[in-house]
């Protein structure tokens, strides 16, 4: 069983996805430790409802020393045993020291299908550019924003009439469905990153990695 670190930045609704699934009998990734960069981050507190150590390393204080904070973050995640790191909503890019220290074995979420869309404001630039298919992405994190290598994305029909707040909700229940099982994929040793690409073990058909809209036919027994 892994011990994961989860960082947020604010309520944390993946968080709790994460959470919930990590209570399944043979989950293969238990919630070490929650850490947000903001003391008011709601999700704290879902992590502490959980009985999970939940506490926060301020960015501010460290000015424009990132990596400052980054070797401050680390050693709170050695600090709690820490193997696999999982960014549910945390708005800091890492720099060079946190990507090396971690490759392969951090991953991130985002609300929509890379490599299309990357960044902030997705759900309005993919109405914008009259996509009919959007979605979400799971995939690890490298240096380049939104670009590491693809574990599992989810689709997400455009309706007619959508707007932001329409289209947002949907994406966001394909995201409490796919994170933990690309989670449950990494930390089970099924997904690994190997150079720049994401290998899949073939053996039980984890590679089928394009779900919509959930993966019920692969979840492990």
């Amino acid at each position: 069983m892994k011990r994961v670190g989860v960082l947020i930045s604010g309520r944390g609704s993946n968080l709790q996805s994460l959470i919930d699934a990590a209570t399944r009998p043979g989950y293969p990734a238990r919630i070490a430790c929650v850490i947000s960069n903001r003391p008011d981050a709601a999700g704290l507190d879902r992590a502490r409802r959980a009985g999970i150590p939940a506490e926060t390393i301020d960015h501010k204080p460290f000015g424009k020393d990132r990596e400052a904070f980054e070797r401050a973050l680390d050693a709170r995640l050695a600090a709690h045993g820490v193997e696999l790191v999982a960014l549910a909503g945390f708005m800091r890019l890492f720099t060079p020291f946190m990507i090396e220290r971690w490759q392969g074995r951090m991953i991130n979420i985002h609300p929509a299908l890379l490599p299309a869309f990357k960044g902030l404001d997705t759900h309005r630039r993919a109405l914008e550019a009259g996509v009919k298919i959007a979605g979400c992405t799971v995939h690890f994190v490298t240096l380049g924003m939104d670009e590491g290598p693809i574990i599992a994305q989810a689709a997400v029909a455009v309706l007619a009439g959508d707007d932001e707040a329409s289209l947002a909700a949907r994406v966001l229940a394909a995201e409490h469905r796919i994170y933990p099982w690309a989670l449950e994929l990494v930390a089970s040793g099924r997904v690994r990153l190997v150079g720049d690409r994401a290998e899949y073990d073939r053996r039980d058909g984890s590679d089928a990695m394009l779900i919509s809209p959930a993966p019920d036919q692969a979840k492990s027994t």
